[in-house]
């Protein structure tokens, strides 16, 4: 029996209405789902991470086959498994004398590269569809991006929401405002209340796909226990719900907050479902500004969400597509120091570092302050080579994967593009972390003394970013104020914190 199409899905397409299931026929065609070491290994991911997408894949084709599908799913451990994407389409040509070849785009530059040369080593009709999981579209994106002196989130975070209709009304934003950050900045103290976080205990299936991991990647970095991710829309749902009701309102107050041994506060923990596929973004969304206008979330924290997820996610999107594969490449600061061990280990004496890095091995995940404002933040000031912190955050997350985390990496927490994405380099010293954290009150370092070896790090590693990188920074209208201070410094005082610097480096 001939098959009239084979329909690849990929494991961050794990959506019943992504566009190739869409365009596919369950009476005629078969649906290829892969495990394959390429993927699991072009980086080193966190073994929890690889655990998560492959069980959420073998879940989907549960789901698949009950909805009456044809599924041929490759099994990391199967004979002939050629362990390539290109290679198992191949075999499942041959396996099923497909007549032509169905898929969605792939999130990933590397992965289309290799789609884009399968029709003519395969033979066949390759039909690459649009995936329209997302808002905007790669033509809409660079039409909005052309002639823009500096593309700026901010306004093309206005168009999603006017194309949306999200927190609109009429032609203006609800509340009078775009834009609710200012309000989103509160520290958390040691006694606030956090509700429960929604986790999801492994079933027998994630079981045995923990269990395979541990076995086929054991040197790759991180812990597979405790699992707490859902594999399945359905629980991811029950994630969601749980979110709007018992966590929303108080997440904006307290998204940039951090607190030492609490790993998601009022954070949605659901960026891995939406990545994947198990969520669907906009409708996440929606049902997050229903909460406002049921009354059970306030602006703010509603607001701050859906900017998330239809300004940056959307934005950063646009970015990787509009710039590759050139951005990969960006450095402007043209920095090559190696990343540091600790990163790997979370053996630092600064606290702050350890607890988001130790976090980062257990859970694979990291709220967005985490990694900005304390990994990234060090990274940049440090002057780490920033495709090794970019390869860094793509093994150690498992809500990454590169058209979200490269843009996010290299233009927000890095500053590689030159301002590109963001309008500064988020550089600050060890005060930011101390008023939105508890980090520093159990720190070897004391975050008050400026210089020497007792000092927090930060401070001199600040100023002395700045120092260094004044050529191309001075000219940067937000940092002009901070120059200023710079200047006014007694050359005395300048030298302290330059060398203060230096002694630190020398140790990484």
């Amino acid at each position: 029996m001939t098959t009239e199409s084979l329909v690849l899905v990929l494991g961050d397409q794990l959506s019943e209405t992504v566009s190739s299931l869409k365009a596919a026929n369950r009476s005629t065609d078969v649906v290829l789902l892969v495990e394959v070491n390429e993927e699991a290994t072009y980086v080193r991911h966190h073994k929890k991470k690889i655990a998560f997408i492959f069980s959420a894949m073998r879940h989907f084709a549960d789901l698949l086959r009950r909805f009456g599908w044809t599924v041929d799913y490759v099994e990391l451990t199967a004979p002939g498994n050629s362990h390539s994407f290109t290679g198992e389409v191949e075999r499942a040509i041959a396996r099923h004398r497909c007549t032509r070849l169905l898929v969605t785009e792939p999130g990933e530059w590397r992965v289309r590269q290799a789609m884009d040369s399968w029709q003519v080593r395969l033979g066949l009709p390759v039909e690459i569809l649009e995936d329209d999981r997302f808002v905007c579209t790669h033509a809409e994106f660079e039409k909005w991006a052309i002639g823009r002196k500096r593309l700026r989130m901010e306004y093309f975070y206005r168009e999603m929401r006017r194309k949306t209709g999200l927190l609109m009304d009429g032609d203006s934003p609800v509340g009078g405002r775009w834009n609710f950050d200012s309000e989103n900045r509160k520290p958390a103290a040691d006694d606030l209340f956090i509700p429960s976080p929604h986790f999801v205990q492994p079933d027998e299936v994630t079981r045995e796909m923990m269990d395979l991991v541990g076995r086929a990647f054991p040197d790759h970095f991180g812990d597979l226990e405790p699992f707490r991710f859902a594999v399945t829309a359905e629980k991811a749902e029950a994630a969601l719900e749980h979110f709007i009701r018992e966590t929303l309102p108080s997440f904006g107050d307290y998204q940039d907050a951090m607190l030492r041994g609490q790993h998601f506060l009022y954070h949605s923990f659901l960026s891995a479902y939406i990545n994947a596929g198990l969520l669907d973004p906009l409708d996440v969304c929606r049902r997050v500004e229903q909460a406002y206008f049921d009354g059970t979330a306030p602006l703010n924290a509603v607001e701050g969400f859906i900017r998330q997820i239809i300004g940056w996610r959307e934005f950063v999107r646009g970015i990787y597509w509009l710039k590759m594969p050139d951005y990969a490449d960006s450095n402007f600061f043209d920095t090559h120091r190696a990343l540091p061990d600790f990163y790997w280990t979370g053996e630092t004496d600064m606290d702050c570092l350890r607890e988001a890095i130790l976090q980062t091995k257990q859970e694979a995940y990291a709220h967005h302050i985490q990694r900005l404002m304390v990994t990234g933040n060090f990274a940049m000031l440090a002057g780490v080579d920033p495709q090794k912190i970019h390869e860094w955050y793509l093994v150690v997350y498992a809500d990454a994967y590169e058209w979200v985390e490269l843009p996010n990496t290299l233009g927000m927490s890095q500053f590689a593009d030159g301002g590109l994405l963001g309008s500064k380099p988020y550089a600050a010293s060890g005060n930011y972390i101390n008023k939105m954290s508890n980090y520093c009150s159990a720190c070897r370092y004391d975050v008050k003394q400026k210089t020497g070896p007792e000092a927090c790090p930060f401070n001199a590693l600040y100023w002395d970013f700045l120092d260094r990188n004044g050529a191309v920074l001075r000219g940067n209208p937000r940092l002009g104020q901070i120059y200023r201070v710079w200047d006014r410094m007694k050359v005395e005082t300048q030298e302290l914190y330059r060398a203060s610097a230096a002694r630190f480096l020398e140790t990484l």
